[in-house]
């Protein structure tokens, strides 16, 4: 009997081009408005095209689209540069850097924009729209009425020549102009979605409409839709990821890449951000800037970390990525549909990033230090008696040691001093009444009580000296504490209980013989009553 073949593992096609990475550079732009800040998905946004750019050794660029002159907020494009340096998103072409295909601000190049506009007005894919807005009022009015689509009807088109279009725009009137739709949109292909096929765009049968949107105002600065294709094609983009909201705008622009005859660059939609309810992000939850970050003492490299996991797939055993190995992880390999944000992992991303800091020392851990420092030396600190404490006005080499030894747990300055607060100021006394939350036994065994250790026992922490005090002999002299009471190792855990709360105050916390070695010898002691 002839054993089957087995057949080689298969990966389909459309799974393979979806998540392999272009075979030469690639181009990409982050081209945002500055209508508002940078937020979270923007953010995402800008860091996707910047690790595609990166991974294929092209350029990213930044362009400012600025064209939308009534809602620029006048600080926007300066914190847009600031946060996105912060992020370590630095552009290759764009403002203040330069290039070869600038300027990088739409607003420097409405001629440009214009000139296009007249490329696609002579070949006959766009024309002049002369219609007041109240007669586009009345229009819509009407087709809503009769629950129709509010498209244009194009009025202008029909009953226009091309030459009496010229002669009245030629007179000054005032127009628009708008792209003639084709009857039927092209296909493209997404690289998350695949092949997309749009559905043929036509009114009802009676009430001609045509979705032809406008490409160049009235004050002949351009719609998002003609800056955009323009820019894209002279810019030599070969990629363009972005959110998913403008999938429906998509077709448009490929007719008009076929209209000026150029290739369309490729295009990635991936997903909105949502919350756990399936709603878009929004300020009350979380979707502020980035600024709100930066006042949270987020890390950079954690929010660029937590940004590229929410809706990317990598195939590494750690999610803990700095910028440098997101470039060198980064793929195509997108999942479909919305991102639920959940901040659990921003603080998870956040701590192991402290730790990380804490172990290469330099610049990034110095941060962490002064930001505890400010708020311990700050007039309004509740750690008031720190200095007789550390017998000196200088902190920072003591916090440096503790966040070094508990850089798991920081997440911030003011949580990592709340956390660590004994380290500044005299923790309260164990009193005969404590009881452990977890070890019921001691209410029927009294001898067990953590604060029921001999005071000889205590005592033997003291014989430690000044230049034996390190973690061996702390260790040994509370294993002679231990050894020292009638349960032995039995009772270990009420010994550890005891010192904890005697020089912490607290259940839980770092490691004791850290605590110790921290605290030193004589502030040990002091709080063990010695």
């Amino acid at each position: 009997m002839s054993r089957p073949q087995l057949l080689p593992a298969y990966t389909c096609r459309s799974c393979l081009s979806r998540t392999s990475l272009p075979s030469t550079p690639a181009r990409t732009r982050f081209a945002p408005s500055p209508t508002g800040y940078l937020h979270l998905g923007s953010l995402r946004t800008a860091l996707f095209n910047y690790l595609l750019a990166k991974r294929t050794g092209g350029q990213f660029l930044l362009r400012i689209e600025d064209t939308d002159h009534k809602r620029t907020v006048p600080d926007a494009e300066q914190r847009l540069f600031h946060d996105l340096r912060w992020a370590g998103l630095h552009w290759d072409e764009g403002p203040g850097v330069g290039g070869p295909y600038g300027p990088y601000r739409q607003s420097e190049r409405t001629a440009v924009y214009k000139h296009h506009a007249r490329l696609l007005l002579d070949a006959g894919h766009a024309y002049r729209c002369f219609c007041s807005t109240e007669r586009l009022a009345a229009l819509a009015h009407h087709r809503h009425s009769l629950g129709l689509a509010t498209d244009y009807d194009r009025h202008c088109h029909t009953t226009l020549t091309h030459a009496e279009s010229d002669d009245r725009a030629d007179r000054g009137e005032s127009f628009v102009v708008r792209l003639k739709v084709p009857d039927q949109y092209p296909s493209y292909h997404d690289l998350i979605y695949g092949a997309f096929h749009p559905l043929k765009k036509r009114g009802h049968v009676s009430e001609s409409a045509f979705e032809d949107p406008i490409l160049l105002k009235s004050d002949g600065l351009p719609t998002y839709h003609l800056a955009n294709v323009v820019d894209d094609h002279l810019m030599q983009i070969t990629h363009v990821i972005r959110g998913s909201e403008w999938m429906p705008s998509t077709p448009k622009h490929i007719a008009m890449y076929s209209a000026f005859g150029w290739t369309p660059p490729a295009f990635a939609h991936v997903g909105l951000l949502v919350d756990e309810n399936g709603n878009k992000l929004s300020k009350r939850n979380f979707d502020t800037d980035i600024t709100a970050f930066r006042d949270m003492e987020i890390f950079p490299e954690t929010l660029t970390n937590f940004s590229a996991l929410l809706g990317w797939s990598h195939k590494e055993k750690t999610d803990i990525m700095d910028l440098p190995t997101l470039v060198d992880n980064f793929s195509l390999k997108f999942t479909k549909g919305n991102t639920t944000v959940t901040f659990g992992k921003l603080h998870f991303l956040q701590r192991k990033h402290a730790k990380t800091r804490a172990e290469k020392g330099g610049p990034q851990l110095q941060e962490m230090v002064q930001n505890v420092a400010t708020l311990l030396t700050s007039p309004d600190s509740p750690y008031k008696d720190w200095r007789n404490m550390l017998r000196t006005p200088f902190p920072d080499e003591y916090i440096q040691r503790i966040i070094q030894v508990d850089a798991e747990n920081y997440t911030n300055a003011n949580e990592f001093l709340y956390r660590n607060s004994f380290f500044f100021t005299s923790p309260p006394k164990p009193t005969t009444s404590t009881k452990t939350s977890h070890d019921d036994e001691t209410d029927a065994d009294p001898k067990a009580l953590p604060h029921d250790i001999p005071p000889s026992a205590r005592q033997t922490l003291s014989k430690v000296s000044a230049s034996s005090w390190d973690r061996e002999n702390l260790m040994q002299a509370v294993r002679d504490i231990i050894d020292g009471r009638p349960e032995g190792k039995a009772g270990s855990k009420h010994v550890y209980h005891y010192l904890r709360k005697a020089l912490t105050g607290q259940e839980q916390g770092m490691r004791i013989y850290d605590v110790m070695l921290i605290l030193g010898r004589e502030e040990t002691l002091k709080r063990l009553n010695c």
